[in-house]
């Protein structure tokens, strides 16, 4: 099985993290920040990733900490799951429509930390959450999970929902990145043999 336990102690965050990539979607997300529960939630459903995560930050300061080392632990967790890489499909894209947002989620598990974001938030803040750690979120991501990882707004003037597609359709195309290639089981996805 597929599956991975991440802890991280710092003198700003104390997360412990697991996820199971074969799962069924599902979560158990506590992160003080009600915000980014409720992305991670949907990441774990549109992903079919059990995820777990238990966040006790800073969140006297702000949700920065606390935000960036999840990322942090979601994508050591992925490297750690996913091992040499063999079998996976590697690459993974969805256009994911929320009312009037459009976004572009692609992927490709490549090795290589890139996180390209054309994303325009129309508002500084959700509720108490700070949008602009959603691209702070996934740059911590690629930098543990070296990924190469595009996400475009084609459409959106509703910051929750622009936000809220990004965290679905991230679930929905990593889910098909790490997914098993069954006619390449035994390969590494890859002609230089590794990732």
């Amino acid at each position: 099985m597929r599956h991975a336990s991440i802890q991280r102690d710092t003198k700003e965050t104390k997360i412990q993290l697991t996820l199971n990539l074969d799962g069924k979607g599902k979560a158990d997300i506590s992160t003080g920040c009600g915000f980014l529960n409720h992305m991670l939630e949907l990441f774990a459903h549109h992903s079919d990733i059990d995820l777990t995560v238990k966040c006790q930050g800073d969140t006297y300061v702000d949700y920065h900490h606390s935000v960036e080392d999840i990322g942090i632990c979601l994508g050591k967790a992925f490297t750690e799951a996913l091992g040499d890489k063999r079998g996976i499909v590697r690459y993974g894209q969805f256009f994911l429509p929320m009312d009037e947002t459009l976004i572009l989620c692609a992927c490709d598990i490549s090795g290589r930390d890139y996180l390209a974001w054309t994303v325009e938030l129309p508002s500084p803040v959700v509720g108490d959450f700070d949008t602009e750690l959603a691209k702070e979120f996934w740059l911590a991501f690629v930098r543990n999970c070296p990924a190469s990882i595009h996400i475009r707004q084609i459409a959106g003037e509703n910051t929750h929902h622009i936000i809220e597609a990004i965290f679905k359709g991230m679930g929905r195309a990593l889910k098909m990145a790490v997914a098993i290639d069954a006619k390449h089981i035994d390969e590494i996805p890859s002609t230089k043999g590794t990732l």
